[in-house]
């Protein structure tokens, strides 16, 4: 008896050793590949002046901003469609496989972005072939940053599913923190003359090898516990009537969900775009800061951010969901003007105010994965998350500095930017009121 137990106690050993194990690679794997994936996706972002000079006409350099930032609006246009694709085919295949071709695909449109001759050598094909790629890195982006929050949430156990999830937008700040930190060295390294000539392409050429390394990885990995529970209970019941997972039909018994998970997405995609990717070109056009200043100072945020956000996940897995983003919301309503004021007071005073966005967005974002893993059963969960997600950022994030720009153009006023994030944060607030909490509770099955 006591060689049973004995034997009984070291399997149990065993499978948690190896659940532990699993799950630590799965974190790394999902969080470091949507690094790089945003890493690709930033380059773009906090080059923009850079590329408007070198893929549009000569002339007016407020229009060739715009055109540059329209380009990366227009890219947001395929990624609800991305965001559908990719989560039907997580949902239904799995979700390892469909992490592993989301990398590959991003990791050569990027690629192809360096490799673009400019506007002065091809003329107008330039910018077509430049939004070409824009437009498959918008497909396959669309299906990472779901993919990964789902993976990971699959994997966590409930009272820390809210730090582990909180990995995937700290990576995506790592992601950008990394573009952010490569363009200021180039900035300060390169004359202006090279950094538009062949600087600029860097950042686009290291996504083949970063890309061939993170698709490496997940290979390596196995799909997770609760997936493949799913796939063994589908096959088990074939000869029943069951939704398919992933299908139109699945997604839509949840069409309450997905419009408030549309709502709450709001605040993130509006409070992304504008304080982590259009801030430096926002420093430097209407603040007046050098290049090199303005993207120093969107670091700091971006630090700021990371730092933050697995703070805000364990504190959600404490005090759950709700009251956290909710605080976020009326922080980012109270708060958000004084600091866009701020910015413009001189570098110590744009310093505190990115600083303390950086928290408040933290606030909601740190949380915002989970939540929304947490909305939808297995079958449905990529594709609604997915579906939710590119479809509020393809509306209102894509858009956010387009947006900004053109409502400092139309008022005169530069502050403009900050009534756009307010308004986003009270449609969020809104939005949360009537949901459920869903924390320390297992994930729902169906």
């Amino acid at each position: 008896m006591d060689v049973v137990v004995d034997q009984v106690e070291k399997d149990s050993t065993n499978e948690k050793q190896d659940y532990s194990v699993g799950l630590k690679r799965a974190v790394f794997a999902a969080s470091i590949g949507n690094a790089i994936e945003w890493f690709d996706y930033a380059s773009y972002g906090y080059l923009a002046t850079v590329i408007a000079s070198v893929f549009f006409p000569p002339g007016d350099r407020t229009l060739a901003l715009l055109a540059t930032f329209a380009v990366f609006a227009i890219s947001f246009i395929v990624r609800p469609i991305g965001g559908v694709i990719w989560g039907h085919y997580g949902d239904k295949l799995g979700r390892r496989l469909t992490l592993i071709l989301e990398v590959t695909i991003m990791s050569a449109a990027t690629f192809a972005i360096g490799l673009i001759p400019s506007y002065a050598k091809i003329g107008v094909l330039a910018p077509i072939l430049l939004l070409v790629c824009r437009l498959v890195q918008g497909f396959s982006a669309s299906g990472e940053y779901a993919g990964a929050a789902s993976f990971i949430a699959e994997y966590a156990p409930p009272k820390k599913r809210g730090l582990l999830v909180s990995l995937v937008p700290a990576s995506t700040a790592f992601g950008l923190m990394t573009g952010c930190l490569i363009v200021a060295l180039l900035e300060y390294l390169l004359p202006e003359a090279a950094l538009h000539s062949w600087g600029w392409r860097i950042p686009f050429l290291l996504a083949l090898p970063f890309g061939s390394i993170v698709m490496y990885m997940r290979v390596k990995l196995e799909d997770t516990p609760v997936f493949t529970e799913m796939k063994e209970k589908a096959e088990a019941k074939k000869s029943e009537e069951t939704i398919e997972p992933g299908s139109f039909a699945g997604v839509m018994k949840y069409k309450k969900n997905l419009i408030r998970a549309f709502c709450v997405i709001l605040l993130n995609a509006v409070g992304f775009y504008i304080l982590l990717s259009y801030m430096p070109t926002y420093l430097t056009e209407e603040v007046g800061f050098g290049k090199v200043e303005g993207t120093l100072i969107t670091l700091i945020t971006l630090t700021t951010y990371s730092i933050m956000l697995p703070i805000i996940g364990a504190i959600a897995d404490r005090v759950g969901r709700k009251p956290v983003m909710m605080t976020a919301c009326i922080l980012f309503v109270l708060a958000t003007y004084p600091a866009f004021i701020l910015l413009s007071k001189g570098f110590g005073f744009s310093v505190l105010a990115l600083f303390l966005l950086g928290a408040m967005l933290a606030g909601n974002d740190g949380v915002l994965a989970t939540f929304l893993s947490e909305m939808f059963p297995t079958q449905v969960r990529y594709t609604s998350f997915a579906l939710a997600f590119n479809t509020g950022n393809a509306i209102f994030g894509g858009t956010a500095p387009f947006i900004s720009t053109y409502l400092i153009a139309l008022t005169g006023n530069m502050y403009a930017p900050a009534f756009y994030l307010m308004i986003a944060a009270v449609v969020c607030f809104v939005a949360l009121i009537g949901a459920k909490e869903s924390a320390h509770k297992e994930l729902p099955t169906a």
